[in-house]
């Protein structure tokens, strides 16, 4: 069949369907202020800004602006793609490119590039301060009460990796095996993965890190997390997860116990769930409070659904801690902006409001 001449409204036409079809990415994008984060991204790409000026004012091709690296972060996340599969789809998806404001005659960023824009991220710790920016605004907008706080962990899983007995050991212990150090082994030291942990939780074994995430119980808003290895046990990062601005917290039995108890904030009261021995059993009316406290805990469940299902999955590529920091930090950040565009949403019609 003889294909027909491109029209001037084609990409109109074809951008115009898209929305009629409920684009998330442009509804995502109409609620998001963007520009918030310039300022800190800036900062931190300042000497490439200014090589990249010093090359514009002698003809050079304009630097990438650093709203577009980062919204190609964020979609990378949405959809858990790798660095190579991120170029392609968005040379191939028009609501890719409509999505980082780019058109058909845009150069689109490659792999290497979003790559070493994510190292630069990673390596000067800045995605807490991009976390904390965005909280800040929810927070001014009254999406968090502090009424209500959760608290949970949960697995986030990496490649994982074949190593002797006795370079387990010696990883577990803080060592690099003497063998990965030689010069001709240096290729496969740079894919060993030391910061990551194997734990085993319900006959299920896990080999990674540990997302711990505090969360507000009316809004399942994520207001703090902290990142550690798969093998620390979730109570180990409650109370610093943990401000006095918190007023109730919810938390599983894993997270009972005296240490926690007297740790709270002066003003937090304590709902965690019970926990049961064997010589000791919960009583009928333990179990009922714990019913009770449940109801609300499992809101936190649903942030992890939502990340293992709307998010492809809770799991990272990348090797190392620093790495993991940051990956872990976009996944909270992206399940966040997921949750304000959600929560931003219109009334579905008078005296009636989307639930939450």
């Amino acid at each position: 069949m003889k294909a027909r001449q491109i029209s001037f409204f084609d990409e109109a036409n074809r951008y115009e369907r898209l929305t009629e079809l409920g684009d998330p990415l442009e509804k995502l994008d109409s609620v998001m202020d963007w520009e918030m984060f310039r300022e800190p991204l800036t900062a931190l790409c300042q000497n490439e800004y200014g090589i990249s000026k010093l090359i514009l004012q002698r003809g050079g091709r304009p630097p990438i602006d650093v709203i577009v690296k980062f919204k190609t972060s964020v979609l990378r996340r949405i959809y858990n793609l790798s660095f190579d599969q991120i170029e392609y789809q968005i040379n191939d998806r028009l609501s890719f490119m409509r999505f980082l404001g780019l058109g058909l005659n845009d150069k689109v960023l490659d792999s290497r590039t979003i790559w070493d824009f994510e190292n630069t991220l990673a390596q000067n710790d800045v995605m807490e301060k991009l976390f904390c920016m965005f909280d800040e605004k929810l927070e001014s907008e009254g999406l968090i009460t502090h009424k209500g706080t959760i608290v949970d962990a949960t697995f986030v899983d990496v490649p994982k990796q074949r190593n002797s007995r006795d370079d387990n050991k010696k990883i577990k212990n803080g060592e690099i095996p003497e063998e990965w150090r030689k010069p001709e082994n240096a290729p496969k030291l740079a894919q060993k993965d030391a910061d990551a942990r194997w734990t085993k939780k319900n006959n299920e074994v896990h080999f990674g890190y540990k997302d711990h995430v505090k969360c507000d119980a009316d809004s399942k808003l994520i207001t703090n997390y902290a990142v550690t290895d798969a093998a620390l046990h979730d109570s180990r990062r409650c109370t610093d997860l943990l401000d006095d601005e918190d007023e109730n917290l919810y938390a599983d039995s894993a997270y009972s116990g005296e240490q926690i108890a007297k740790n709270l904030p002066e003003n937090c009261e304590n709902h965690i769930c019970e926990k049961g021995y064997r010589n000791r059993p919960l009583t009928e009316e333990q179990k009922e409070s714990n019913r009770q406290k449940s109801k609300i805990r499992c809101r936190i469940k649903h942030i992890f659904g939502q990340m293992t299902g709307q998010l492809q999955g809770i799991n990272v590529r990348s090797i190392g801690m620093i790495r993991a920091w940051f990956n872990i930090g976009m996944l909270n950040l992206v399940y966040n902006i997921f949750r304000y565009e959600f929560l931003k949403r219109p009334k579905l019609s008078e005296g009636i409001v989307a639930p939450i």
